[in-house]
């Protein structure tokens, strides 16, 4: 079940990223789609039903315990906004006090929720959420300010999955997502081994391809173990300026060009892991 439930994620990632830039998408089509990633990862559902019974209780679990808490900070907040007042009001230093502390570790639990709804559960790094919600129109894809992307891609990595085991399989998501962190820029998991990293609009983008070449070198020179295996992971990557008001989808399929031609060349150096 937790397995097919990993290999569904990226599949369902997959799929998605490969419909993004069909401006109309219908049940059929979408179905159609997700069918050929499925074969692609070897997936097979014998219950779907069940399973996406199981993937939808524990999603509803986890939007109500959210609803929940959230609601009950925003209560706490109000009460803390009328203490204040009324403390303000009468000078009263004692309570004014008292609501900074409560204020201060409310703080605290509204990080913690920010973080349980902004990260991605595996590596830790930013979802797609995050990305939308703090670099996007909320009215739809485009950008609020200039800067450069890069998407960057684990190389080989079906193969890891398939030789060593989803754990493992993980680990290297988790892996590469730490070596991305080194950059001091927020790292975004885009799709199952697919990243995004968002760099000021001062990064050109041959800065920007110079950081990620120089972390990919160090990832190459590192090797990894499994069981009683060593093996190597590589990456490849697309970088490209954008503008204000540039949508995603159009700045992502640039990057994705980019990375084509990268993933042609750092192939040659390594064949596999």
């Amino acid at each position: 079940m937790e397995e097919n439930k990993k290999i569904l994620e990226i599949v369902s990632n997959e799929a998605k990223n490969s419909i993004a830039q069909i401006p109309v998408v219908t049940p059929t089509i979408y179905a159609s789609v997700f069918s050929d990633f499925a074969k692609k990862n070897n997936l097979e559902i014998e219950d779907e039903e069940s399973l996406s019974r199981k993937i939808l209780e524990t999603e509803c679990s986890r939007f109500t315990t959210l609803q929940n808490e959230t609601s009950k900070n925003v209560q706490t907040l109000s009460e803390n906004t009328n203490r204040a007042i009324h403390a303000i009001e009468q000078k009263d230093e004692k309570i004014l006090n008292q609501v900074l502390q409560e204020t201060q570790y409310l703080r605290q639990e509204i990080e913690k929720l920010k973080e349980s709804v902004y990260k991605d559960e595996l590596t830790h790094a930013y979802n797609r959420k995050w990305l939308h919600d703090t670099h996007l129109d909320p009215l739809g894809n485009a950008f609020v300010h200039n800067g450069t992307l890069a998407i960057i891609d684990l190389n080989y990595f079906k193969q890891v999955n398939d030789t060593y085991g989803h754990i493992i399989g993980d680990k290297v998501l988790i892996y590469l997502t730490n070596e991305l962190k080194k950059l001091k820029i927020p790292v975004v998991r885009y799709g199952g081994d697919e990243f995004i990293i968002l760099f000021g609009d001062s990064v050109s983008e041959e800065k920007a391809s110079s950081l990620l070449h120089k972390i990919r070198e160090n990832v190459l020179g590192k090797k990894l173990k499994a069981h009683n295996d060593t093996f190597r992971v590589s990456f490849s990557f697309g970088v490209t300026k954008f503008k204000k008001n540039d949508l995603l989808p159009q700045v992502i399929e640039v990057a994705d060009k980019n990375m084509y031609n990268d993933k042609i060349e750092i192939k040659k150096r390594v064949t596999g892991i």
